[in-house]
């Protein structure tokens, strides 16, 4: 494990060398970060991360950005996850796997009452739609992994929330 100064991130290439494969699920909030921030973190941090993967020799990046995602949307959010699926596509991989989770599932240590309440409430929908609105983070996790274990045809490959479920059961 190699702890980088995202704000050097050009330093630490060598923390980015020999690996075949990168995993990429990088993001902040706006309301923690602010707008700029939430922009340097989704979107540049991710970028320059991915293009020192590639120098440093990395054949498969893994990304995980979001439903909905859309270079061209009026929400920031989204408009971000789709610049930075862009931007990572760019980059040259020989192969470019990018994860659109719905609402993540899961226990976090900082509070966000609002994420919470929303999590409990899809948490309950899931019962009955279980692929519908949200996702276990430990879904997304082996759907990640099973990707790159059975990669798909052709040099980039989207999955939306469906498919991760189907591929984080295996």
């Amino acid at each position: 494990q190699a702890v980088v100064d995202f704000e050097r991130l050009g330093e630490h290439a060598a923390a980015f060398q020999g690996h075949d494969v990168g995993f990429c699920c990088l993001g902040t909030t706006r309301a923690k970060a602010g707008a700029d921030g939430f922009v340097r973190v989704d979107r540049d941090y991710v970028a320059q991360a991915a293009e020192l993967a590639r120098a440093g020799g990395c054949k498969h990046f893994v990304l995980q950005s979001s439903r909905g995602a859309n270079a061209q949307s009026r929400f920031l959010y989204l408009r971000v996850k789709g610049e930075v699926e862009n931007l990572v596509q760019a980059v040259g991989f020989d192969h470019c796997t990018i994860l659109r989770p719905a609402v993540l599932l899961c226990k976090r240590q900082e509070s966000r009452p609002t994420e919470w309440i929303a999590q409990q409430f899809l948490g309950v929908v899931a019962r009955v739609f279980p692929t519908a609105y949200s996702v276990p983070v430990e879904t997304v996790a082996r759907a990640m992994v099973a990707c790159v274990l059975q990669p798909g045809e052709g040099k980039v490959e989207v999955l939306e929330n469906g498919a991760i479920h189907e591929l984080g059961k295996a």
